[in-house]
């Protein structure tokens, strides 16, 4: 079987394909595998470190503004709508994959189309509450659309989707709590995880900041954070507020989070954006959580997905317009001094969980080809 698989932008859309194909592989071993991804994009990093193939296109996406600038922008993306198409069809006719998956992201659009021209079997998987551009538009092109939340099925009406959720690593689904806490030399008191991405989210980080300095202080809670890449002030900020993070033991304050897994079962509370990918990780553990949706994402996904389960009851959500460290702090206080609540919570995020999205996915894949 040859399995094509079209994808990328952000690591929201490369690591579900990165999964599928990951999963597909453990299954039928055989399997011959070939991304598509955007020139220059995280993709090509991402899917050679995994150890798969992968071929480039050239494609962009248009942009709101309209400085001469982004109107010149988006003259060459109309160029590189058909060039990229092109492109695919050289790739797919070389390949010849007895089926496409799509994943979101530009790169996913002229991938998909042109191998549903071809007479290829193509599916999509929507990772977010709110579906993209590309995906919305593919809807009518693909056999089947996979959803990660049943609040995506409004947006595909004509289409032919079943619930899949989100794929979501093996070290999520297995990692235990009280163990995670003694490999971190973590005591009995509350435990808050938060982080902001690889990069770092400026507001959250200054947030978040007021809260570190105060528990460096009181000692009330345990606090892991991660500030990314663009955050290394974080410390000094910390700092201003009257705390040294480094004299401080119940304060574990670093740029990344190599050990997500680990930090995630650890916690008590956690705060972040509202990613899809992380949140069905937060739905997986039942984590009781404080989400800040990034504005700053194509169709406000974030916010939609957020809201998917602040309507549950699995998670409070903070928009970025309203956050300061003073409302945090509240929130934060609120929460975990309500034991019987913060338990409800995580039980309600736990019930919005789908652990076998990988099996799911494989099914549909199968169901497809007509194979057992």
């Amino acid at each position: 079987m040859k399995v094509l698989l079209a994808g990328g932008g952000t690591a929201g859309h490369i690591n579900p394909a990165l999964a599928i194909a990951g999963y597909i592989k453990s299954k039928r071993p055989d399997t011959e595998f070939l991304f598509i991804g955007n020139k220059g994009g995280m993709e090509q990093r991402l899917v050679k470190n995994a150890g798969y193939n992968i071929e480039s296109i050239k494609i962009s996406g248009f942009k709101r503004s309209f400085s001469p600038k982004s109107m010149i922008e988006n003259v060459k993306t109309v160029s590189r709508t058909f060039t990229s198409s092109h492109e695919a069809k050289k790739i797919i006719e070389k390949f010849k994959p007895d089926i496409c998956i799509g994943t979101g992201g530009y790169v996913s659009g002229p991938v998909v189309r042109t191998a549903a021209k071809m007479g290829i079997p193509c599916i999509i998987h929507e990772q977010n509450a709110y579906p993209g551009v590309t995906n919305k538009m593919l809807s009518k092109d693909v056999k089947k659309v996979m959803l990660a939340v049943p609040d995506a099925k409004k947006y595909f009406e004509k289409a032919d989707f079943v619930i899949t959720g989100n794929p979501v690593r093996c070290e999520i689904l297995t990692a235990d709590k009280e163990q995670s806490r003694r490999n971190l030399n973590l005591d009995a008191r509350p435990v808050i995880l938060s982080f902001g991405g690889s990069l770092g989210a400026r507001r959250i980080n200054e947030a978040v900041a007021q809260l570190v300095a105060r528990s460096g202080k009181d000692g009330r809670y345990q606090h892991i954070h991660a500030y990314g890449s663009y955050g290394e002030w974080f410390p000094e900020l910390v700092k201003k507020y009257g705390t040294d993070i480094k004299k401080c033991s119940n304060l574990d304050v670093r740029p990344y989070i190599d050990n997500m897994p680990t930090c995630m079962a650890a916690a008590d509370l956690v705060i972040c954006r509202a990613g899809a990918i992380t949140l069905s990780e937060i739905e997986a553990m039942g984590k009781p959580a404080i989400l800040i949706p990034s504005p700053n994402v194509a169709e406000n996904h974030q916010y939609h997905n957020a809201m998917a389960l602040v309507n549950s009851g699995a998670a409070e959500i903070i928009e970025e317009t309203d956050l300061s460290g003073e409302l945090l702090m509240k929130k934060v206080d609120k929460m975990l001094l309500d034991p019987k609540k913060l338990a409800k919570i995580g039980e309600n995020s736990k019930k919005m969980a789908i652990i076998d999205a990988n099996e799911r996915i494989y099914s549909v894949v199968k169901n497809i080809l007509g194979f057992v």
